[in-house]
């Protein structure tokens, strides 16, 4: 089928028009990976630090956090002992290995930079350790100078932790160039809707036998008269409102559900505490601070007592560690922002989940040991305690006090015994 057009035809101008813009998107899109992957090799230089000497700096990062990190820090912080920080090029790996074998015979021989650092850091002796190989200390500190380079860029979003804490942490803002690339494919999507409806409609009147002279009225005027006729028409209307209503409905009722629900909320708190620092790389266990989750309601916030028996050796020049000592001092407890509430009408007692029901905290509370700032991860309302309660398995082994119910439960159900078969589900159970 031949459709005749003019060369000043609108529709042509407008085609014209259309052909340019994708000629810049699809410009635009292929220069997308070669930006990217410009932007990769960068960030890749940056942070990958060359191994010092062939060092495994992935073996090194295993002993280094296993041996090392209780007292030094990849920076040049001083923990127990001195930051490593450029450590492998202020001595060869001779001195170096001698060293962290056996450091009181290097400070025996007399070496002068041995005897100051021992004398610097109150005669405190190292632990040696000399089943690690030349290559185990090699990797050691080719994760140190690794971890070294690559620790000022991760602090420099400094600030951000709190704000990133409410997401997951899990992602940053879009760049600049999705952005654009987004913008740029909605404009084309717009521009190819217009011309497949001119299309339309020119092929509609072709159909019919009309020339393209008949169709050379303006594209926009047509276009508005036809929404004009989409708005003026009762069904339409009817259902626009009526989608409306349902979309009002649906986030008031959104709005009264999550009343009273703290879900993703992260306070800062009066001091800086990691964590993912402490529960995470150090691995210290949640009953070590934590002393009352075993024995009562309450899991307990850790006093500065707790604190000291660590920081009254370990990092006491940090100012969040003499925020402790300034509350010791003064007599006044650490005014810690409470994350997980419940209600006054709800009762829950840690020590009967934890001991007698064995859940583990991250059950309620989340990958606790992966936070910075510490959040509530779970919503804690009635509807997530009595689904757990409906789904979670009555550890009954080798536990006299579940062998009658089990045969009551056996007698009635194949299924295994359930906590609210037991009782989880009565009200009095929470409510009292």
């Amino acid at each position: 089928m031949n459709i005749p057009f003019r060369k000043d035809a609108k529709f042509c101008s407008f085609f014209s028009y259309s052909k340019t813009f994708l000629a810049i998107f699809i410009a635009l899109l292929l220069s997308v990976p070669t930006l990217v992957s410009a932007q990769d090799s960068t960030a890749a230089a940056a942070g990958a630090a060359a191994p010092a000497g062939g060092g495994d700096a992935a073996k090194g990062e295993t002993l280094f956090k296993n041996n090392c990190a209780q007292c030094h820090a990849v920076t040049d912080e001083r923990v127990v002992g001195p930051g490593l920080k450029g450590a492998s090029g202020r001595h060869d790996f001779a001195w170096l290995s001698k060293w962290v074998r056996n450091s009181q015979a290097v400070i025996a021989s007399g070496d002068p930079y041995a005897v100051k650092i021992y004398n610097e850091y109150s005669k405190a002796q190292m632990t040696s350790f000399p089943n690690l190989s030349d290559d185990d200390i090699k990797g050691i500190f080719a994760y140190v100078d690794q971890a070294a380079t690559a620790a000022p860029a991760a602090a420099a979003p400094a600030g951000g932790a709190t704000a990133a804490a409410g997401g997951d942490a899990k992602g940053g803002a879009p760049s600049d160039l999705f952005v654009i690339v987004l913008v740029a494919l909605v404009v084309v999507m717009v521009l190819v809707l217009g011309v497949l409806l001119v299309i339309v409609s020119l092929l509609s009147k072709a159909v019919k036998g009309e020339t393209a002279e008949a169709s050379e009225s303006d594209f926009m005027t047509r276009f508005g008269n036809t929404l004009k006729k989409i708005s003026v028409d009762p069904a339409i209307r009817s259902a626009t409102l009526w989608i409306f209503v349902l979309l009002v409905l649906k986030a008031t009722l959104d709005g009264a559900y999550s009343v009273g629900v703290q879900q993703g909320y992260a306070p800062k708190q009066p001091i800086s505490f990691s964590h993912k620092l402490h529960a995470g790389e150090y691995k210290i266990d949640c009953n070590y601070c934590h002393t009352g989750v075993n024995r009562g309601k309450s899991a307990h916030i850790p006093s500065a007592n707790i604190c000291m028996n660590c920081h009254g050796v370990i990092k006491k020049e940090s100012p969040e560690i003499q925020k402790i000592y300034t509350s010791i001092e003064n007599n006044q407890p650490i005014e810690w922002v409470r994350v997980h509430n419940l209600p006054d009408l709800a009762y829950f007692n840690h020590a009967q989940h934890v001991n007698v029901g064995g859940v583990e905290c991250q059950n309620c509370h989340g990958e606790v040991e992966k936070m910075e700032v510490i959040q509530q991860r779970s919503s804690l309302t009635m509807g997530w305690c009595i689904d757990c309660h409906r789904k979670t398995e009555v550890n009954t082994k080798d536990n006299q006090y579940y062998d009658k119910l089990v045969q009551l439960h056996a007698s009635e159900s194949n299924e295994a015994l359930k906590v609210a078969d037991i009782g989880g589900l009565e009200c009095s159970k929470c409510h009292y």
